[in-house]
C-alpha cells in the first residue's frame, strides 16, 4: 500500500440565499467548490495542483466561509475535512468547522488511553497490508511447552517473508513463561495474535503490541492488540483530543 497524499470530507453551509450561492459557486479552487444542490462545500473536481495541500485547502475554506454575511453565518451546520500530507512529512490533519462558521485545526495523535477495547478474535480486520506490518511490544504468557513454543514463535518470525528484514523479534522462555519482545519488526500482526492465544494457557496472557506501517504514517490505520487477565482485546486509538 503506497501512501496517499489527499483530502476528503465535506462542510455543510445550511440553508442560503440564492445569491450567496450563486457568488460561493463562482469561487476558483484547486481542491474545494461549493455544491449548491448539497448546500457544502466539497471537494472538486479540478486536477489538483502541485501546491502544498493542507495550506491550500485550509485558504480555500477560509476564502468560501469569509463571503457568507455575518448575519448569515449562525446558518453554518459544520463538518470536516480530513488531510493527508504530502511525504516525506506525512501527517494526518482534521479541518473542523463548527457550527456557526468557527475554524479548527488538528494533527492527529494518536492515543490509546480511553480507547474503545473490541473483543479479539481471529478475523479482525487490520487495514494495513500485512507484509507492510511493523510490531512494537511485549507480550507474556504461560505454556505448557514454553521452550518449544518460544522456539516456535522466534521461528515464524525469523522465516516470515516480509519486506523489512530490520528489526528485533526475541521470543524466550523461563520455567513455563514465554515472553515476547518486539521492536520494529515486520510480521504479520493477525497471525502472531493466533499463534500466542493457541499457545497460551487460558487466563495467563498479559502485555500488548501494536501493528503500524513500514511504509507509512497513516494513523487511522493503528492497530493494538491488548492482553489482560487473560482476555485478548482490540484497539484503535483516539486521533483527537
Amino acid at each position: 500500500m503506497s501512501y496517499q497524499s489527499g483530502c476528503h470530507g465535506r462542510v455543510i453551509l445550511g440553508q442560503l440565499p440564492a445569491a450567496v450561492q450563486n457568488r460561493l459557486a463562482a469561487l476558483p479552487g484547486e481542491w474545494l467548490e461549493y455544491d449548491p444542490q448539497t448546500g457544502a462545500i466539497v471537494i472538486g473536481h479540478i486536477q489538483p495542483s502541485t501546491a502544498p495541500i493542507l495550506p491550500t485547502v485550509t485558504v480555500e475554506l477560509v476564502r468560501i466561509l469569509s463571503e457568507i454575511p455575518h448575519e448569515l453565518q449562525s446558518r453554518v451546520e459544520g463538518g470536516d475535512f480530513f488531510v493527508h500530507t504530502e511525504e516525506p512529512a506525512t501527517q494526518l490533519v482534521r479541518v473542523r468547522v463548527e457550527a456557526g462558521g468557527s475554524l479548527h485545526i488538528q494533527w492527529a495523535h494518536p492515543d490509546y488511553a480511553g480507547a474503545a477495547r473490541e473483543p479479539w478474535s481471529p478475523k479482525v480486520r487490520i487495514a494495513t497490508p500485512e507484509w507492510e506490518h511493523r510490531l512494537n511490544g511485549k507480550v507474556t504468557f504461560a505454556a505448557d511447552d514454553a521452550a518449544g513454543v518460544a522456539e516456535d514463535l522466534q521461528t515464524l518470525a525469523d522465516t516470515y517473508e516480509g519486506l523489512y528484514p530490520e528489526g528485533d523479534f526475541r521470543a524466550s522462555a523461563d520455567g513455563d513463561t514465554v515472553s515476547v519482545h518486539m521492536s520494529d519488526v515486520n510480521l504479520d500482526g493477525a497471525l502472531l495474535a493466533v499463534r500466542m492465544v493457541e499457545f497460551a494457557r487460558p487466563g495467563s496472557l498479559d502485555g500488548w503490541f501494536e501493528v503500524g506501517s513500514f511504509a507509512d504514517f497513516v494513523p487511522e490505520n493503528l492497530v493494538r492488540f491488548l492482553f489482560e487477565a487473560g482476555e485478548a482485546s482490540v484497539q484503535h486509538p483516539l486521533l483527537w483530543t
